[in-house]
């Protein structure tokens, strides 16, 4: 669907009535792990912190499962012609958690003023924006200063959370006592956190949407440990265990009991992408022989299969073929362990040991890296798991401090949002895990990546990000591994749960469960 020409998307249908089987009341219990740092989604964008808060706060949109734009706080929208102006109609009688009015003006400062500060993923899309203006208390215009093809992919709340001005405005953002208690125009209302034990939400009786939500209550339920989630799931302690809520081993199990239903939607606009970085800098992995040998050596089919018991599939570069843009038109690295030794021949390799940081993320990633020692050994690369707990994985992978280091990122629907940042030059600063922690440089490449962000056409960006993929997948700057599938698990009598592309993250608005 190209949106660069001038529509209106009216919503009448996604405003109706609630269908007569749906049923109201009732409580949801669900799992979140980790614990969530804080509730203030503008300070805040991790993924457990946008699974609860996805509740209170909102943005102007949200996205189906084929990542197309559909009503948020906005309930249509106009793009210009020349793709520089993006217009916004924002639905009336919208109400703050607090009673206050919610208006065009919360926007602006929301977009314009918090974010820009707070929010260093979307202020890299807001670096295109010129002017945000309130055209009247229900009309926003975003002026560009050129074309960005993914604009219109970044209104969903965790990208660009609407939040209430008449908290925020002049104050310290981090220290504001809001913080603790937040106030955001979504379909929950925050009622209480016992650290530790759980977060409360409850209805918002005054939510816009007629008919919504369904449910009294949701209770957001804080079990540490992954087999401790599995039997408070099997003894109905909760609902609803969220993608990667339990060990990948157990999904077999908790899947075939009585009443339980599962799915792998509700991902696509994150698309998990899982690779391990390759030190571009220094060592064996400096050298673009020994990367594709890495990438023949790896037994990437039996990973999917056994390590994580087919929920996923191989990935064949940077792009998910999830998202818009893919291309399978590269070079396909099978295992291949002749060719693995004879690219490290080539090379010289002299047996130097390579450190593989394993993510502290659970047993399955243990053993992930297990089997990936046990393929690179067998062609004669020696490897050291250099374990660590997630404080220690962010200080090595952020100060570079590693040879090979899992990870997996999200691709937020499109290249030119969550996949370029991986790449390009501009993104390699020390300090952050989550850009260009390999080191890759390679400056024609990164105009390309400028240009394809930049294009109108989506026919034109197709083509640059397929050329785009050709040549980095030969480059190999990191080893791909799998686009990763988090199945979510649930009680069959809950409906409704998994319609947007970030699932569970905005879920509850229209869950209801069937007595």
């Amino acid at each position: 669907m190209n949106f660069l020409k001038t529509t209106t998307f009216l919503v009448a249908a996604a405003l109706a009535a609630p269908l007569a089987a749906q049923q109201d009341g009732g409580r949801l219990d669900i799992v979140v792990q980790p614990e969530p740092p804080g509730l203030m989604l503008g300070l805040v964008q991790n993924g457990p912190t946008q699974m609860v808060a996805g509740d209170i706060y909102e943005g102007l949109l949200r996205y189906d499962t084929d990542l197309n734009p559909m009503p948020g706080l906005a309930e249509s929208w106009t793009i210009s012609d020349d793709g520089l102006t993006y217009t916004f109609k924002l639905h009336d009688g919208v109400k703050w958690h607090d009673g206050e009015d919610f208006t065009a003006d919360d926007v602006v400062f929301s977009a314009d003023v918090f974010l820009r500060e707070t929010h260093a993923r979307l202020r890299a899309s807001l670096a295109y924006v010129d002017t945000i203006t309130a055209i009247d208390p229900l009309t926003v215009e975003f002026k560009l200063k050129e074309p960005f093809g993914p604009f219109i992919s970044v209104f969903e709340t965790g990208t660009m959370p609407i939040v209430p001005k008449h908290l925020y405005e002049g104050t310290d953002y981090a220290t504001n006592e809001a913080n603790a208690t937040p106030i955001g125009t979504g379909p929950f209302k925050f009622d209480k956190w016992e650290k530790g034990s759980f977060i409360h939400l409850v209805k918002n009786e005054d939510y816009y949407v007629e008919g919504l939500p369904h449910l009294d209550e949701v209770y957001y339920r804080v079990i540490p440990d992954a087999a401790s989630r599995a039997v408070a799931f099997e003894t109905g302690e909760v609902d609803v265990l969220p993608g990667g809520s339990v060990e990948n081993w157990d999904v077999p199990r908790l899947t075939a009991m009585d009443g339980v239903c599962s799915t792998g939607k509700g991902w696509e606009f994150f698309a998990p992408h899982a690779w391990m970085w390759m030190n571009n800098r220094e060592g064996p992995t400096a050298n673009q022989k020994f990367r594709q040998a890495v990438m023949y050596a790896l037994d990437r089919d039996f990973m999917k299969d056994v390590v994580w018991n087919g929920f996923g599939n191989v990935a064949t570069g940077p792009v998910s073929s999830k998202t818009n843009f893919y291309s399978d038109d590269v070079t396909i690295y099978d295992h291949n362990p002749d060719k693995a030794k004879a690219l490290l021949a080539e090379m010289g390799y002299d047996g130097e040991p390579v450190r593989v940081l394993p993510l502290p993320y659970g047993e399955t990633w243990q053993r992930w890296a297990e089997a990936v020692r046990q393929n690179l050994a067998e062609v004669g690369i020696n490897v050291e798991i250099d374990s660590t707990d997630v404080a220690g994985w962010n200080e090595k992978t952020a100060n570079w401090d590693y040879d090979l280091a899992f990870t997996y990122l999200y691709q937020y629907g499109d290249p030119a949002l969550g996949v370029s940042r991986n790449y390009t030059a501009d993104r390699i600063k020390k300090g952050s895990p989550w850009n260009n922690v390999e080191g890759y440089e390679n400056p024609e490449l990164d105009a390309k990546w400028a240009k394809a962000a930049t294009l109108v056409s989506a026919d034109e960006r197709t083509a640059l990000y397929a050329e785009i993929q050709k040549e980095i997948v030969d480059d190999v700057p990191v080893a791909w591994l799998m686009e990763l599938e988090f199945p979510t698990i649930y009680r069959c009598n809950i409906h409704d749960l998994v319609t947007t592309g970030i699932g569970v993250n905005d879920g509850p608005r229209n869950a209801w469960i069937e007595e």
